[in-house]
């Protein structure tokens, strides 16, 4: 008797194909909710839906979730202490400068002959 070509099998290669493909492309839902009553807008809700691999959003620029608080633990960690070597980093630039300009006066204070 002959495989049947329609069967489970068939059916989730097809689905899995589907998925790859939603996944490289990308898949874009838009749509408005919107409730009137007596003709009088109460609520407006816009829905908009994208569903597509990481690698997809990455590329075209959507990484929210990086700078996510809620998704990202850690960041904030990594954000203070960031602002903290910043802070020090200008605090030895400051110094550098100030060695810089008693060294120039130094220099300039003691005659060239002697």
């Amino acid at each position: 008797m002959p495989s049947d070509l329609t069967g489970p099998a068939r059916h989730n290669a097809g689905l899995v194909d589907v998925l790859d493909r939603v996944l490289d492309k990308g898949l874009v839902v838009a749509g408005d909710i919107k409730v009137s009553l007596a003709e009088v807008e109460l609520l407006t809700i816009r829905i908009r839906l994208m569903i597509c691999s990481i690698d997809k959003a990455e590329a075209i620029g959507l990484d929210w979730w990086k700078y996510d608080r809620h998704l990202s633990p850690g960041r904030e960690q990594v954000m203070q202490e960031n602002l903290e070597l910043r802070e020090q980093l200008r605090a030895l630039e400051r110094r550098v400068a100030t060695l810089t300009r008693a060294s120039g006066r130094r220099n300039r204070a003691v005659p060239a002959g002697d």
